[in-house]
């Protein structure tokens, strides 16, 4: 695998990681408050997140990368 395509795979799945983590924590908390239930409604809703929220990292990065650099005229990373 091309080390810039490998980079950009571990990125998704650490940058997803970090970001699902904490975004199912706090919405899982709001729904459900600290309750009994809590620890396995938010793994159930970390998992599924996980399988969506990487692809959509890994497939979409890049875009926003090249909007960005469009939004303030510089060169693209």
């Amino acid at each position: 695998m091309h080390p810039q395509k490998k980079f950009h795979l571990v990125f998704s799945l650490l940058m997803g990681a970090m970001m699902i983590f904490i975004m199912t924590f706090v919405i899982t908390l709001v729904n459900v408050g600290w309750s009994a239930q809590f620890l396995l409604v938010w793994l159930k809703a970390f998992g599924i997140a996980y399988v969506v929220g990487v692809p959509v990292i890994f497939f979409l990065a890049p875009v926003a990368r090249r909007m960005t650099a469009r939004i303030l005229g510089v060169a693209p990373p």
